[in-house]
């Protein structure tokens, strides 16, 4: 059993203090003993999109270098929820999380597979692929807190995902996430509870919260929360930045499945 936490931030284009806002709230939540820190999709730029890809890095570059810094000096897992990692597009970037374990050592690396192209009303028309290439790569990580799988915000409406990283093994998984206001309140706590019972997983979803300056009208929905594989909500973060705690207990993911072996039960099995 440990302690997770998800970090709610309100990102904007400056960097720099995005970054340190970041860094302040997983030492935070490092003092009060969490050993797994999750921040969100954009931790370290939420600005305009032009802008995020030509302030792109690479996968060993200074951001992730300051979370894995903080990582060994705390000696905890941090999840860097996702940044903007330079690709062989100069156009455009990865949206990419970055898991790093309490040596500061990079565990797993995962760029998000499905893109935000959307048009729900005036306030929510988006289209994540004009500045950003799509994964390949569905990840699943040993730690010694637990398997993780890792996603990134819409990411959280294809099960078909989700059901991937259960048949790898996954125990725990990640969603850090920029959920709009807009979809958000209908749809992120129904899509978060309803993955956690379909995988029998805990599921640590760290978001960004308020209005950035990303030169539309984008506000964040927050309501980070952690949910146990029952589906139970069992820490959530307050409106703005703030922490989502809650005790994880891999117990009771084998619990859960014994009493509901659904993974047993399976008719339709990938070809």
């Amino acid at each position: 059993m440990f302690l997770a936490a998800a970090v709610q931030l309100t990102s904007t284009s400056d960097a720099a203090g995005s970054v340190a806002a970041a860094l302040s709230g997983i030492r935070r939540a490092a003092s009060y003993g969490a050993q797994l820190i999750c921040t969100p999709e954009n931790t370290n730029f939420l600005g305009p999109h032009a802008d995020k890809v030509a302030r792109a890095e690479a996968i060993d570059g200074p951001t992730v270098q300051a979370f894995a810094a903080t990582a060994a000096e705390l000696g905890v897992h941090i999840l860097l929820g996702s940044f903007n990692e330079r690709s062989p597009d100069p156009t455009r970037c990865y949206n990419t999380s970055v898991l790093l374990g309490p040596d500061g050592a990079t565990l797993g690396v995962y760029r998000k597979l499905h893109l935000f192209d959307v048009d729900v009303d005036p306030d929510t028309r988006f289209k994540e692929s004009d500045t950003v290439v799509p994964g390949n790569d569905v990840v699943v990580v040993d730690t010694a807190l637990g398997r993780v799988g890792l996603t990134i915000c819409y990411d959280l409406r294809f099960p078909e995902l989700y059901r991937a990283l259960v048949d790898a093994g996954a125990e725990i998984i990640t969603v850090p996430a920029a959920f709009t206001a807009t979809t958000g309140k209908d749809h992120w706590h129904a899509l978060l509870r309803a993955r956690a019972i379909e995988t029998q997983t805990w599921v640590i979803a760290p978001g960004q919260s308020g209005r950035h300056d990303d030169g539309g009208l984008r506000q964040s929905y927050g309501h980070s929360m952690i949910v146990d594989p029952w589906g139970q909500v069992v820490g959530m973060a307050p409106d703005g930045p703030g922490l989502a705690l809650a005790e994880v207990d891999l117990a009771r993911v084998r619990r859960v499945r014994a009493q509901i072996p659904v993974q047993q039960h399976r008719r339709l099995r990938p070809c």
